[in-house]
């Protein structure tokens, strides 16, 4: 999460029984490596303690608007101007109408009508308020100055009734941070599309062909991309990760989807990045209904399946991967020149740490002229931080030819 590293974080606390729940979202922009300040109205102060907040960020949380360090500017004003973003989570009901109306009569209305930061807010409230009028009317004024309005979520409500007026997840609102955060970004104006996953081709209604790819790769592509500015577009064949925040997802499943999908995302595209494991072959017929046992050996006809990587237009920076099992290095040499790539990533499959379904890869990065980068093991989304590194210089070596 690098965006998040050393930045300033004002995390406003309002009255709502969501706000213990916050404490969690405190606490992991803490572990990211941001600094949080926390402030609360003195409604938020009766469901959860200023203290929690101090326990978790190391940090002294603030309720009291006249509250100002001895020497220092008025305490909003402060936190204010240092601010890189302002989250309010939870925004209840009425603290959504002092945002919207400009109020000022507590520590969080306060802040957020003396910043100049981006905002993020998170509604939470029973589904009734949420859908009055006046609450709709509120979201829409928000909206309208470009506030980022996140959740809330269907499920069950303190009042016990089920509804939309849930606290989004904290992942959900930390992928918001970030984006909010990455929006003038090195990739910000540039749309990149990456694929991701495993594809699958049927055998029979029952069985396919596939290969042990996670997805992980590219879902961490696709999160840095997010998080440097970009519009991305994640085509994927994987169903047990949620899509991360802000990114458009086109699910897919057969090599035939993929490339239709593909295909479309790039026809407006800056960038492709083809992370996902597809399919060489699939059957040369899929069979109806379920192949039922039979002789001891089974034969099955396969067909060679079309590189549509090919069919991608000129002009956009094209970064594939090779998995590789043996000669890591000549392989994917050799897939670079075929493909017509400006950059590969080449991964030993059989290295610890670097295999399928890992948080952690290890790669070498190849390019055209023969330059060969050879990076340690490190996280995945550390490893899409370098090659977006190169996409980017590669992006600026297009704009100045």
């Amino acid at each position: 999460m690098y965006n998040l590293t050393e930045r300033n974080v004002v995390l406003g606390v309002t009255g709502s029984i969501a706000a213990y729940k916050t404490a969690d979202l405190a606490s992991k922009l803490t572990q990211a490596g941001a600094r949080v300040d926390v402030v609360m109205s003195s409604e938020a102060t009766r469901f959860v303690s200023p203290l929690t907040f101090e326990g978790v960020t190391g940090r002294r949380a603030y309720s009291d608007m006249f509250d100002t360090p001895p020497g220092a500017a008025e305490l909003h004003i402060e936190l204010a101007r240092r601010a890189d973003i302002l989250v309010v989570a939870p925004a209840a009901a009425t603290s959504l109408a002092r945002l919207a109306l400009g109020l000022a009569e507590e520590m969080v209305s306060l802040t957020a009508l003396a910043t100049r930061a981006p905002m993020v807010v998170c509604p939470a409230m029973d589904s009734q308020m949420f859908e009055h009028a006046a609450t709709q009317a509120n979201l829409e004024i928000l909206r309208a100055r470009g506030v980022h309005i996140v959740g809330p979520e269907e499920g069950r409500l303190a009042s016990g009734q089920m509804g939309r007026g849930r606290l989004s997840e904290v992942e959900t609102i930390l992928g918001a941070v970030r984006q909010a955060l990455g929006r003038d970004g090195d990739l910000a104006g540039k749309k990149v599309v990456v694929s991701a996953g495993g594809t699958r081709e049927a055998i029979d209604p029952v069985r396919f062909i596939s290969n042990h790819s996670s997805g992980k790769m590219g879902f961490a592509l696709a999160e840095a991309a997010r998080d440097r500015g970009a519009d991305v577009s994640l085509v994927s064949t994987v169903t047990t990760m949620p899509c991360p925040y802000g990114v458009a997802l086109a699910p897919v499943e057969t090599v035939a989807q993929m490339r239709e999908a593909v295909l479309a995302a790039c026809r407006e595209a800056d960038v492709l990045i083809m992370a996902a494991a597809v399919s060489d072959y699939r059957p040369a017929e899929r069979a109806e209904q379920k192949v039922k046992k039979g002789p001891e050996r089974w034969a099955l006809d396969l067909v060679k399946n079309p590189d549509f990587l090919l069919e991608v237009p000129d002009g956009l920076v094209k970064v594939g991967f090779a998995a590789e099992s043996e000669e890591l290095l000549a392989n994917a040499r050799q897939k670079l020149q075929a493909k017509r790539l400006d950059l590969i990533a080449a991964n030993n499959i059989a290295a610890e740490g670097s295999g399928f379904g890992t948080d952690t890869n290890k790669v070498t990065l190849l390019s055209p002229d023969g330059d060969e980068d050879d990076l340690p093991l490190m996280s995945k989304y550390d490893v899409a931080g370098r090659i977006l590194d190169r996409v980017v210089q590669m992006l600026e070596g297009k704009a100045r030819r």
